[in-house]
């Protein structure tokens, strides 16, 4: 086993400034390689604190908050502009980025695109939902309408 100080959200594990415990393996041929963790030194243990406080900046403040969001989410329809060809087909799928960016220009809140979950990719116009993971407890449904640029 080896010890592992996350660097960005991983699912089922942990978040950014967690210290976890992985199989070598997982670490070494996955989670190390891809930035999503560093190993655990006595030294590495003190950039623990600047990541949990660079995390606490970005994050949603509290649920109040996380609810006040979801409501200006789903408030609204959001349009996503992208290229498409003939027949309403696209040139690759939505990116995360692109709805980010489109959340943001609709509501005026930042949403962090690692918080978007695409559950199937979006590679047609018409009407689509993404699901925001806005804080542990909140999750927002957000309707997405991807019209040709």
């Amino acid at each position: 086993m080896m010890k592992l100080i996350l660097t960005q959200e991983v699912t089922g594990l942990g978040a950014p400034g967690d210290v976890v415990e992985v199989k070598n393996g997982y670490a070494r041929n996955y989670l190390v390689p891809r930035g999503l963790g560093i190993r655990w030194t006595r030294g590495a243990e003190k950039t623990v604190e600047s990541i949990k406080t660079a995390r606490n900046a970005r994050a949603v403040r509290d649920h109040d908050h996380a609810e006040q969001i979801k409501a200006k989410l789903e408030a609204q329809t959001v349009n996503v502009q992208v290229r498409s060809g003939a027949g309403g087909r696209l040139f690759g799928a939505v990116t995360v980025a692109e709805i980010a960016g489109a959340l943001a220009e609709a509501s005026g809140e930042q949403v962090d695109k690692r918080t978007i979950v695409v559950t199937n990719p979006i590679k047609s116009l018409g009407a689509h939902q993404v699901a925001v993971k806005l804080h542990d407890e909140v999750s927002a449904s957000v309707a997405l309408n991807v019209v040709p640029a």
